[in-house]
């Protein structure tokens, strides 16, 4: 490795997205697979949402918010997938591809124009201290039990 710092950004759960409310996905193992939309393909027909035995696919606003053609995609919490393909095998745009699970955050971060669940630690620091909110170590366990 070199010396130079590593300028990716790192991205985190967003605590305060309403998929947060729904219950963890039960397993020891997570799963071999791993669902990717590929937003820029993605209609937001809602096809595959009702296909979710998880119910790990959110609808969130398109990228562009003045296109009046992408005012919506989907997007799903890796969390969440348990990998069934069912998403991926409903899609009528065939933008919903199942990839191995460590190999899927990679694709996740190349497909995905505009997430909700995922935020930059930045961002998600901002809005925290404008809402004047912290999240201790403590308060995520006594929220887990």
């Amino acid at each position: 490795m070199s010396d130079q710092e590593d300028k990716r950004e790192v991205l985190v759960e967003n605590p305060f997205h309403t998929a947060r409310f729904k219950p963890v996905r039960k397993g020891k193992k997570p799963p071999k697979l791993i669902a990717v939309v590929h937003q820029s393909g993605c209609t937001g027909c809602e096809v595959c949402i009702a296909g979710c035995p998880v119910d790990s696919i959110e609808l969130v606003p398109g990228p562009e918010s003045a296109n009046p053609a992408f005012r919506q995609t989907v997007e799903i919490d890796l969390a969440r997938c348990i990998g069934c393909q069912n998403c991926s095998q409903d899609c009528p745009w065939e933008t919903i591809t199942m990839y191995q699970h460590n190999d899927s955050f990679v694709a996740w971060g190349h497909e995905t124009l505009k997430s909700e669940l995922y935020v930059s630690q930045e961002s998600l620091d901002k809005v925290m201290s404008d809402a004047n909110v912290e999240l201790s170590p403590e308060a995520e366990q006594k929220e887990e039990a």
